[in-house]
């Protein structure tokens, strides 16, 4: 079976043959990802390569992404069904009225965080007073600056805020262009200790903007059609993400194999700095949505106009296509 296609043919990708469901044919399922392959998506990987997905009767061809935002579009469009992006990305096109839903909470709260050298003195999110900012273009981060600020004391006055194209966020900080970026737990971090850089690093989740993160969606048409091929995908993806978190170096294999263009030193950090994600903020299962981190979410983003003030937060997600709680994987 063919589990990767160019990502230049995901615009057309589709979920179809879907009344095939026999002994001897399987559900043909694509699955969208948010962006290149690596250690984010091990999980998925894992459910391909230990045959949980072909045991619940689903043929899942993964294909990789271009950006949360751009894979929303992707199914609030129609052009695909079932994808995995930023809940954030994914809630501002539903709160617009694209019929769309989460299905799945994964990051229960989000990987944002300030990443600074040691050397620049920054010992709280308070020390950013009078720093020079770079901010990544298009990122999430820019954003959800003004409720980090609030929540630590600061207003954007109090520093330099430098817009800066995503490729040079690591390479200006360590040229000592800014004294700190907006970057994150999973990416620009890995990037610079991988480069020998000493950091300190304020997660934004742990000063003041706790909020939801990447997800597992569907279109509103797919999900009514399609409810049992929904719950047997999810109930297959959670396993994998079991699996991943009991066997990281395994299902890093599993994710080689599918795409082999990775890079398996920066994926296994990935899949290190992303676990801690699964089940923060006190979440009970992983996977499951908990309705106070979605209301929570729903406060905080309002009050920056990424969300509409007055917005049901039940209005993004749903827990109805999970599995019982019993067979699903609790926090400890």
């Amino acid at each position: 079976m063919k589990h990767w296609i160019n990502r230049s043919f995901a615009a057309a990708a589709l979920v179809t043959g879907l009344g095939l469901s026999t002994a001897f044919a399987q559900t043909p399922v694509t699955f969208q990802l948010n962006w290149t392959a690596g250690g984010p998506n091990a999980g998925f990987a894992a459910a391909v390569g230990e045959g949980y997905y072909k045991a619940a009767g689903l043929d899942v061809t993964i294909v990789q992404g271009n950006g949360s935002g751009n894979t929303a579009q992707l199914v609030a469009s129609g052009r695909s069904q079932l994808a995995y992006a930023d809940a954030v990305a994914v809630a501002q096109l539903i709160s617009k009225g694209a019929p769309m839903k989460v299905v799945s909470t994964i990051y229960q709260s989000n990987p944002n965080a300030v990443n600074a050298l040691k050397k620049a003195g920054i010992k709280s999110v308070a020390d950013l007073k009078g720093k020079k900012i770079g901010v990544p273009a298009g990122g999430s981060q820019g954003p959800m600056l003004p409720l980090l600020l609030k929540a630590n004391g600061l207003k954007e006055s109090d520093m330099t805020l430098m817009n800066m194209p995503v490729a040079a966020m690591v390479p200006s900080l360590l040229q000592g262009q800014v004294d700190a970026i907006l970057g994150s737990t999973d990416a620009y971090q890995i990037q610079l200790e991988m480069q020998g850089a000493e950091l300190d690093n304020y997660p934004f989740a742990d000063h003041g903007v706790p909020t939801v993160a990447t997800s597992i969606f569907g279109s509103g048409e797919f999900l009514k059609q399609n409810p049992d091929v929904v719950k047997k995908f999810i109930a297959a993806s959670l396993k994998g993400w079991s699996f991943a978190l009991d066997n990281p170096e395994k299902a890093i294999e599993h994710t080689k194999k599918l795409f082999p263009d990775m890079n398996v030193k920066l994926a296994t950090a990935e899949l290190a700095a992303i676990t801690p994600l699964f089940c923060s903020g006190g979440a009970k299962f992983i996977g499951k949505a908990e309705d106070a981190h979605w209301t929570r979410t729903q406060a905080l983003l309002s009050e920056v106009k990424l969300l509409p003030e007055g917005q049901d937060p039940k209005s993004y997600y749903t827990n109805e296509y999970l599995p019982a709680e019993g067979e699903m994987r609790a926090c400890k």
